[in-house]
């Protein structure tokens, strides 16, 4: 066992370790081992039992309010202190709330101590009341009347939706769904040959969340779909599952946090798109927990709530699941980046599985369906010979998944 996040190891019984109760109390649990040392050997404690009741006294005198934990005696006469996610946060030591960072405590700021008193309050963010009042909601009212044909939105409206209260008027939610606000919103780049090169870049910011989302999926198919004329058919072709990049989009804006000024990042390349959504995963979840959709805890439950009613976000907790789903048949797949301050999801242009060769894949990968390249330029990358990458096109064009562009030297490659 070594030191990490949920574990500390104690040589002796000092006053240090009671911050570490109070991360533990405040965040995801965890354990203090006493009796080893900082590089994992085993000391061992004297007289364990009154060591114990003296750990016992430091916690009950020390930390408030007081948190869930146990104790056991080791074999090794180590003892092993249990403390389990407090409901009643802040857990406090000396008048500060703490956290664990890796294998250390440290304590936390400002931002992070009223998160933590708003969940011993069990409230969110987007239920405390908004410090702007004079709110319009034209494109809410749009967007309800579009999906749900209601016949008249009012202020019962809102107050159905828990966006307002006569007691403490608009909260956070409504604020975020105003057609003006002061919150951040979207960061669309598209990126060149290099993320050196931008094309475009439009910020959307101060709008309502559901005209942020609206704009960045018009975005989206202006870059990543196009139609295919067959005869007297029209095929309507998507580069990247249009239904992936909304999921991924809608699960930025109602999951991520929206008490730092920062907005939801996407990056659109030739061959993925990155969405950067701000905040890690809430308390509670586990990595393993948010890659299977095995738990949904909703960070903006009011303003999920909305985006469910509006049908641009499924099931709560399936968001991953259908991200994951809309790539069943593809050769690259969705991948999910996650960090203390952000999660990021990379979803790549959508390619099927095809029957090549290493060799064929090895070509196959090097081309775009956009930037042709020419033999001159594939074969330093493969490391054949000219006669094989020669021979390896012509037979990728026979099975009719790359095209040729131009004639003579001239001549580029891309998928088709």
């Amino acid at each position: 066992m070594r030191e990490g996040p949920k574990v500390e190891f104690k040589e002796s019984i000092t006053n240090t370790f009671l911050k570490t109760v109070s991360a533990y109390s405040n965040y995801d649990g965890g354990q203090v081992i006493f009796g080893i040392d900082d590089a994992g050997n085993t000391k061992g404690i004297e007289d364990a039992e009154n060591a114990c009741l003296s750990i016992e006294n430091k916690i009950n005198d020390s930390i408030s309010p007081l948190p869930m934990y146990s104790l056991k005696i080791n074999k090794n006469r180590t003892i092993t202190l249990t403390v389990e996610a407090g409901i009643h946060k802040p857990y406090l030591y000396k008048a500060k709330a703490y956290k664990r960072s890796d294998t250390s405590t440290v304590p936390v700021d400002s931002l992070e101590l009223k998160r933590l008193i708003m969940e011993g309050s069990n409230t969110t963010y987007d239920a405390s009341k908004s410090i702007m009042q004079n709110l319009t909601f034209q494109k809410l009212e749009q967007c309800l009347k579009s999906a749900l044909n209601i016949a008249e939105f009012n202020q019962d409206t809102l107050k159905t939706l828990n966006l307002y209260s006569d007691k403490s008027g608009y909260n956070n939610a409504a604020a975020i769904l105003a057609d003006e606000n002061n919150f951040s919103g979207i960061d669309v780049a598209r990126f060149g040959e290099s993320i050196s090169v931008i094309l475009k870049r439009e910020i959307i910011r101060n709008v309502s969340v559901l005209e942020a989302y609206e704009k960045a999926v018009e975005l989206y198919k202006d870059y990543y779909t196009y139609e295919v004329i067959d005869g007297i058919n029209r095929r309507y072709v998507e580069r990247i599952p249009e239904s992936a990049f909304r999921e991924a989009t809608a699960n930025a804006l109602i999951h991520r946090v929206w008490d730092i000024d920062a907005q939801v990042r996407i990056s659109m390349f030739d061959d993925r798109i990155e969405i950067v959504s701000p905040g890690g995963l809430p308390t509670g979840m586990s990595e393993s927990d948010y890659l299977r959709g095995r738990l949904s805890i909703l960070r903006n439950p009011i303003l999920a709530n909305i985006f469910f009613r509006l049908n641009l976000v499924e099931v709560f907790g399936t968001g991953i699941l259908r991200i994951r789903e809309a790539y069943n048949n593809g050769t690259n797949q969705p991948v999910f980046d996650i960090s203390d301050t952000a999660i990021k999801v990379t979803l790549p242009v959508f390619e099927e599985q095809l029957d090549l060769s290493e060799d064929e894949k090895t070509v196959y990968n090097l081309l775009s369906s956009v930037m042709p390249k020419s033999i001159g330029e594939i074969i330093p990358e493969t490391g054949f010979g000219r006669s094989k990458v020669r021979k390896i096109i012509s037979d990728l064009i026979e099975k009719q998944i790359v095209i040729a562009e131009g004639n003579g030297r001239g001549t580029k490659y891309r998928i088709k």
